[in-house]
């Protein structure tokens, strides 16, 4: 399996070739921004093979009362093979005391069991707690 490493911050061109990987391409239209987006991370996670960038964990907030998992992602040559649970398990225990740790994803099933599995709550299933979430996606309409 890959390692993973907190202490190495991937270059642009393997940060464009990883999330081109995964087809995220609202990240690498922009190049210069993607790298941005990573460098003013709080915290980055990163899995390599050999000098390879095969994933990529990355986290926003204060580290104190928010943390906001943003971008988990893995080559679709290294899926299911256990390395975004190690990705997302480190961001978990790096933050452990972080009071509220957010993460917005996918509708898909394979999403919802995935973060379910490392211990994360859907909104819609707290029955106690009432929260709101509000969006804005910038050039992009919600409704």
């Amino acid at each position: 399996m890959a390692a993973v490493v907190t202490d190495r911050r991937p270059d642009q061109d393997a940060l464009v070739e990883l999330y081109a990987s995964v087809g995220w391409t609202a990240y690498t239209r922009e190049p210069e921004r993607l790298c941005q987006a990573v460098t003013g991370s709080r915290w980055v996670a990163s899995a390599w093979e050999g000098e390879r960038l095969v994933g990529l964990c990355r986290a926003v907030g204060d580290g104190v009362s928010i943390c906001y998992l943003q971008d988990v992602l893995v080559h679709p040559d290294c899926q299911r093979q256990g390395l975004g649970r190690s990705l997302v398990q480190a961001c978990l225990d790096a933050h452990a005391d972080v009071r509220a740790l957010v993460l917005m994803t996918d509708d898909r099933p394979e999403q919802l069991a995935f973060y379910e599995a490392l211990g994360l709550q859907r909104l819609a299933d707290l029955k106690e707690t009432k929260l709101n979430i509000y969006l804005r996606f910038a050039g992009m309409r919600l409704s």
